[in-house]
């Protein structure tokens, strides 16, 4: 049959990125607690395609990820994706792959356990020789306003909010424990049941720790800062913060990244 993708094409127009959009896939991911994780990703992967050629082959790409889904680590996605690089004969490989994933976790006095779920994300570029990967978590968490709680008589206004950590990924760290660092920078973590007592807790603890989004982003970013120093596990980056006020119909937002020095 005619392989019309790889006709030349006469318009000298490179290409930065084609491939597939919004692969939805079930995957395997690394957890600390029992080895792997089964969860549902959305994929998007891409090559780069020189200004010679008609098209790129779609299939492909799946039927290289299909190949990688059940072991997807840092080293084995980064794998998948220079295999998509040389199996369709471009400079450069792109991918994200988006998936929730779930923490069993105890309610803070009851004991009472649940699960919770954390977004994530892989973001990869492989080029011959050269490659780079990010790992992104998304922790919602909730904030007492310092303001609100020095101005006001009786009690003060709070919020849930979302705290984005994105790590540019050298080396091995548990994705649970970038999560227990972050609610422990929060007013308080959340968490999917609560008993009587247990919603008293959460409730005090968070009056005692008032923290504004600024006030987060900074004790997140020293916070990754210290457990940076041992194994090294990242050469970059970014902390952002905002949160879906209670009392304000817009949100507020803090943003800061370490570049390594």
């Amino acid at each position: 049959m005619i392989d019309v993708q790889s006709t030349p094409d006469t318009r000298e127009i490179p290409l930065e990125k084609v491939g597939v959009k919004n692969l939805r896939y079930p995957v395997s991911v690394m957890d600390k607690a029992n080895g792997k994780q089964n969860t549902t990703a959305s994929v998007d992967l891409f090559v780069n395609l020189p200004h010679d050629y008609k098209g790129t082959h779609m299939s492909r790409f799946v039927e290289v990820f299909h190949r990688y889904s059940t072991d997807l680590s840092r080293s084995k996605f980064l794998q998948m994706l220079e295999e998509i690089r040389t199996t369709l004969d471009a400079q450069k490989a792109y991918g994200t792959m988006s998936f929730p994933f779930f923490i069993k976790k105890k309610a803070p006095v009851s004991g009472s356990e649940s699960i919770m779920e954390y977004t994530c994300m892989y973001e990869g570029c492989v080029s011959e020789g050269e490659s780079e990967f990010f790992l992104e978590i998304k922790v919602p968490v909730t904030t007492v306003c310092p303001c609100s709680k020095a101005i006001s008589e009786y009690g003060a206004h709070n919020q849930r909010g979302i705290v984005t950590v994105k790590l540019k990924n050298t080396s091995l760290f548990w994705i649970e424990d970038i999560v227990s660092l972050v609610e422990d920078c929060a007013s308080c973590g959340l968490y999917s049941i609560l008993k009587r007592p247990d919603e008293k807790f959460v409730t005090e603890r968070a009056y005692n720790n008032p923290r504004f989004v600024e006030d987060v982003v900074r004790e997140v970013y020293l916070a990754l800062k210290t457990f940076n120093k041992s194994e090294k596990p990242f050469s970059w980056f970014s902390v952002e913060c905002e949160n879906f006020e209670s009392i304000h119909n817009h949100n507020a937002y803090a943003f800061v990244e370490w570049t390594g020095k």
